[in-house]
């Protein structure tokens, strides 16, 4: 009986989560607006890495590219840099 309820109560709780939507910011490929060229040798759905540095460390996104040919963000990641003064 307990385990019914507890997938009744995981089922709920992810069904009540929403995806949050990455913003883009300086240094984003997207940051001013789709850019004006369309990458179309790429298959729809396709992803790509675009690294960049600011704010002391490395930035990683994610974009994926849509059927329009626009790109989405979908992921980013902040790696900082360390620095070992030993």
């Amino acid at each position: 009986m307990k385990i019914p309820l507890i997938l009744l109560g995981t089922a709920l709780a992810l069904s009540a989560c929403t995806t949050a939507t990455v913003e883009p910011i300086p240094g984003s490929i997207t940051y001013s607006g789709q850019p004006r060229t369309k990458l179309t040798k790429s298959p729809v759905g396709s992803t790509f890495e675009h690294r960049f540095y600011a704010d002391g460390g490395e930035y990683v996104e994610t974009y994926q590219i849509q059927p329009d040919r626009s790109l989405k963000l979908i992921w980013r990641r902040f790696l900082p840099d360390i620095i070992d003064d030993n």
